[in-house]
This record gives C-alpha cells, structure tokens and sequence, in this order.
C-alpha cells in the first residue's frame, strides 16, 4: 500500500501520470498507490474539477490530489442523503446494530491499513495511530449492543394511574452535518456519525483538508459493513465555503475544533433553531497531588502531554504539582521525557510522531521562544527536530510560566507542557479552573475518595484519576464532552444518540377526560382535581 509510485502533475486529475522522475527527483513519489487513492477519492460528491494536493507530514511526500466540492455538491449530497433516510429510518433497529457490529470487525480486520494511513496522513506514532483503531471499535460495538437501552420506545408515568399511558419515542431528526478535525482523523471521521446511523438518520460529513484519505476510507468501510451508500456523504473543502451550505441543510450540526468557530457555528445553528454539539478548544490541567504514586503520576504525565504531539483536545499543557513532592515528580517526569524515542515513520518503536503542518510548528515555535524571552525555563526539549521531519518539535517541559507568556491561557495544542508548584489543594484547584475552557483533567492521588472529591469541584467536562485521559476517553458508556468555551453538548454513552433524536411523548387516555364530565361544573371540577392532588402526595406519587 506505501510503495512509491510516479506523481501527479499540480491541478490535474487524481493521481494521473506526471512528467516528474521519481528516480531524480525524491519529491515526485507518491506514497500510496494511485488506484487505492483513486478508489477512495471516487466516494466524494466533488464535480468542481478542482483538486488540493495533499502531502505527507512524516517527510513531505505527496499522498493524492483530492478533488473538492462546491455548494451544489453539497446540495447534491444532503438531496441523496434524505432520500435515503426517508428508507433506513424505518429500517429494524436490531439491523442497524449489525451493521455496526460488522464494522466493529472490519476496523479490527483491517487496523494495519488504516494505521498505515493515518500515520502516513497524519504524522502521529503508529501507537497513537493504533489508538483511534481501538476506539471506533469501542463505539461501534457499544451502540451495537445498547441499541435498545438507548432508542426503544418507553412508558413513563400518566397523570391518572391506570387510565393515562405515556410512551416516549426517540425520532431521528433527519440529516446530520458532520465537521471533523484534522487531529485523530478515523476517531472524528467516525465516532459522532455511528451514533447518528444508529438513531435513524442520515450524515453529511466534511472531514479536514489534510485527512481526508483517511475519512474516505471510514466511509468504504461503512459501505462494506453494509450501510446504504448515500445514507453516509462525504465532501471535501474549506470550511470558510462549505461551513454554511452544510449548516442551511442540515437538521443537527456536530462540530470539533477551535471555541472561535464553534462560536460561528453556535450562532448559525441559533438562526436555524437547530441543534449542535460542539468540542471546542481546552488548556487541560493535571494536578499531582502529596500522595501521588509519583512514578505512575510521570508516566502519567507523559502521555498526557504528548500523545500525538500534544495535539489532542484531552492532552495536557498545565501541570499543578504539590510542594511536597514536586522535585521529585519533575525528575521523573523529566527522566521520562528524555528517554522517549523520537521519529516521524510508519514503525511501531516511535513515542511521539510530528505535528502535522506548519502552521502546527509555527505556533509551538512562537509560544515556546515566547516563554524563554519572558523567562521561563526549559527542562527538556525546546527545539524544533528538521533532521527528523519537516514539522517534528522535540517533547518540551517548561517551568517558570507566567501570566504574561502566550502559553500560560492560550491553547498551545503541541507537545508543550508547563509547570506549577502548589502548596494548598484549594488554590490548586482554583488555578486549575483558571481561564474560561474546561475541557478535560486530570487528578493523581492514592486516596480515590479524596481524588474524587477534588473531582468535583473541577471545572471540566471529564476528570481521570490515575490517568491521562483515556479511562474517560475509553468508557463509551460515559458522555464527554466540554465545559463553558470548551463546548457545548456530549458525545459517548446515551447523551451521544440521543443528542440526534426528537423525544416525542404519545399519551392514550381512557375512561376520564381532562374536563367536567356528568353535568359537573367547572369550580367542582376544580376542587375535585384539587382533592387528587392532594391524594397522589399522600402516597408519594411523583
């Protein structure tokens, strides 16, 4: 699937034969086959003729020509998909869910190609790569098997005991639009729309620019898993274009990426009255506390700070460290980060992989020289690695961060933590929630009831005890999702289906109505409901 292949000359059909010598000229090979890229192309609604090259972050090599959408393909895509809606809505549940399970087994199947091309697209270590594999199959099966839990019709409690039945249905709302970030591209491709499919309705979805092989092969897997095609579109471009013809279409928006278009988006869907899910940014704290298993707590610490580069809504860039052990914490923190195996390859032996652009490195750049002119202190790293990739920036620990340094508030979304000594978990805590995000965090201690307590006064969406975040991450029966400019709604567990759902009570009465029957007037009326009132209190009836 990587072996080099002859390139596409710029602005021309999807991986056509190009003049360019591959032999002279390392540049010119391309990394994938051009039939496999020709094939996953194929499933976008694209009939602009224009196309966007796309290169590899690992070491610059060209990937594919994607070709890209314009406002009728969107028209296009949302018209197909609530055609095909309008049939899978009355599809049986119980078929749904087995086409969610036999995606469960081809994302397992299948893990090396989509690895090999989320890395290839990507930059990430393979490991983290692995991670998105992992969790997809986690929610295909999950919903697969709370289908019913989560979407069967229900009986809640009538006014008159016996006499009133009370069912809640959950309707789906229709076509979805999907905006998905760059960062874990399968995870983001797949992970909010499943639910979606699951709930009876249709997607539209525009992945990001930079991986979007990797989203077209989400979409053939859900093909082969057999879901109808046109019940899952797929279409390519910037967001500052297709953003608004996909929200005018659609009848729910999820959005992942930064709080300033999230706030765009918010407002958008407002003018529709329309719904949407938003994970936007975070400044995600980590608190060390004095009974910290301080070796756990390192390793810890690391893959919450650099897990793919840091670029990762969940990873950490505040670290808060008790007094007590706090040199001791550092030196294995720091120990651990200079132990880590660097490179930007398809191999399994990577610890951490490359940012994915330059406008990725350009912000960690500026946010680290802006800390060391201002004073702070780096521990390890602090350096762009060219020798190793064209974007690669060594995992970097900074100390002596203040409030007049870029990357004391601002989301810096690279492998750049800093640290804070705290003596008083209260003002810890209080640091913690510091700024306006609150997205994810994370508390190490031994005591798990007092970790837990500290939890709560947590301003964020998720916490973890005793880990990074992938015990939240990982639990998809539990919602997660961000507080204030973090976000706004849940994906995971039943927030995440229903979120896509219209509940619809459907109340029978019989025998009474809710009037003066027998020639009753209305004040007797009025104190014979009075008088029913008073009875249902009596015997603890909600």
């Amino acid at each position: 699937m990587v072996a080099p292949q002859n390139p596409t000359p710029a602005g021309g059909p999807p991986l056509a034969q190009g003049p360019a010598d591959p032999e002279h000229d390392p540049t010119a090979a391309y990394a994938l086959e051009p039939d496999y890229v020709a094939g996953l192309t194929a499933r976008l609604v694209a009939t602009t003729g224009r196309t966007v090259a796309v290169h590899s972050p690992l070491d610059g090599a060209p990937l594919a020509h994607v070709p890209q959408s314009g406002d009728d393909d969107v028209a296009d895509a949302f018209a197909r998909a609530r055609r095909a809606q309008a049939v899978w809505a009355r599809t049986p549940l119980d078929e749904r869910a087995a086409m969610l399970l036999r995606l469960h087994d081809l994302v397992l199947d299948r893990q090396d190609e989509i690895i090999d091309l989320v890395v290839l697209e990507s930059g990430k270590a393979r490991k983290h790569a692995f991670d998105e594999a992992l969790h997809i199959a986690l929610t295909a099966r999950y919903y697969a098997r709370t289908a019913h839990r989560h979407l069967d019709t229900r009986r809640r409690l009538g006014v008159v005991p016996g006499l009133t039945r009370v069912e809640v249905n959950h309707v789906p709302k229709g076509v979805v639009g999907i905006i998905s970030p760059w960062n874990y591209p399968f995870t983001m491709a797949l992970c909010d729309g499943l639910p979606a499919l699951l709930a009876g309705n249709a997607v539209v979805t525009k992945p990001d620019a930079q991986t979007m092989l990797t989203a077209l092969l989400g979409a053939r897997l859900l093909d082969e898993a057999g879901f109808p095609k046109d019940l899952w579109q797929v279409v390519a471009g910037p967001g500052r274009e297709l953003g608004g013809p996909i929200i005018s279409r659609s009848d729910y928006v999820c959005f992942t990426g930064s709080t300033a278009t999230g706030k765009i988006i918010a407002a958008q869907c407002a003018e529709r009255l329309i719904g949407c899910s938003l994970e936007l940014g975070g400044k995600n704290p980590l608190l060390v506390l004095r009974d910290a298993d301080l070796e756990k707590a390192a390793e810890g610490a690391v893959r919450a700070s650099f897990s793919n580069a840091g670029q990762l809504c969940v990873s950490t860039e505040r670290m808060f460290v008790a007094d007590q052990v706090y040199d001791r914490f550092v030196e294995r923190f720091v120990a651990r980060t200079q132990a880590m195996t660097l490179g930007a390859t398809l191999d399994w032996d990577n610890d951490m992989g490359s940012l994915i652009s330059q406008d990725q490195l350009d912000t960690v750049v500026a946010h680290v020289d802006d800390a060391v002119a201002k004073g702070a202190r780096v521990l390890v790293g602090g350096r762009a690695r060219p020798d190793l990739g064209p974007f690669y920036y060594e995992p970097t620990i900074l100390e002596g961060v203040t409030p007049d340094m870029t990357c004391f508030g601002h989301e810096t979304f690279g492998p750049v933590v800093s640290l804070y000594r705290f003596h008083d978990e209260t003002d810890a805590v209080a640091r913690a929630n510091d700024g306006e995000y609150g997205l994810n965090a994370s508390i190490y201690s031994q005591d798990g009831h007092r970790a837990r307590s500290v939890a709560r006064e947590i301003k964020c969406g998720t916490v973890n005890i005793n880990e990074a975040f992938g015990a939240t991450f990982a639990s998809i029966d539990s919602p997660m999702g961000g507080m204030r400019e973090s976000g706004m709604g849940r994906r995971q567990g039943a927030e995440g289906v229903h979120r896509y759902t219209e509940s619809q009570s459907v109340a029978t009465q019989r025998l009474v109505r809710f009037a003066p029957m027998l020639g009753m007037s209305d004040e007797t009326y009025a104190k014979v409901m009075t008088a029913n009132l008073r009875l249902m209190k009596k015997l603890g009836r909600a």
